[in-house]
């Protein structure tokens, strides 16, 4: 039996799965970076505000954020056909840093995303993917009404190391986000590389 060329099928490609956290203080937009990209409906596990928890929840820069992620957000995105990222964003507030290390295992890098109004929220994030090796960017959200400063303004202020990417975006445009999580793989990709050199020669 003869098969022609329209018979052929093409092997199904497998695609990389790659994990990339999204980090950043309370309030910064990791919830919206998620749900902006992600091409299956989010996982959110946002609680309410309450009156309780004014005491350690700071809300300065974002008095209008009535809920908190408690656990994790969780999206996935193909960038390419090959190419699949799961993006898990971290809960912001101290009290939940502790579940940051389950969430990191497995990561090939991460997003630290952060309000030029609250720059300072930005350093735990920074510090944690510094300490554990962890190659990742920091993605200034571009606010409404915040403060425009050049990156390198932004940079020197979170004391970056060169190599560290530092993007400029918009965590509601999904455009916007895919340039951010493109840049992470790139940076980490080229990361593992490095290692793997060093580690032949």
């Amino acid at each position: 039996m003869a098969f022609g060329r329209s018979s052929r099928r093409k092997a199904p490609i497998e695609p990389v799965t790659l994990k990339i956290l999204v980090a950043g203080g309370f309030g910064v937009g990791k919830t919206t970076l998620v749900g902006a990209v992600s091409e299956i409906k989010p996982l959110r596990t946002e609680e309410r505000l309450t009156e309780a928890g004014r005491p350690v929840d700071d809300v300065a820069g974002v008095e209008g954020k009535t809920t908190t992620t408690v656990a994790m957000d969780f999206g996935r995105i193909t960038l390419r056909e090959d190419l699949v990222l799961y993006l898990f964003g971290t809960p912001g507030q101290d009290r939940f840093w502790f579940l940051w290390d389950e969430l990191a295992q497995g990561a090939l890098g991460a997003i630290v995303l952060a309000d030029t109004r609250r720059l300072d929220d930005s350093f735990a994030g920074i510090d944690y993917f510094e300490r554990r090796g962890i190659p990742f960017a920091v993605a200034v959200n571009s606010f409404e009404g915040a403060k425009r400063y050049p990156a390198e303004t932004v940079r020197a202020a979170l004391d970056l190391d060169p190599e560290v990417p530092l993007l400029i975006g918009d965590a509601r445009e999904r455009e916007s986000v895919k340039n951010i999580l493109v840049a992470v793989v790139e940076h980490a990709l080229a990361r593992a590389d490095q290692h793997r050199e060093h580690a032949t020669t």
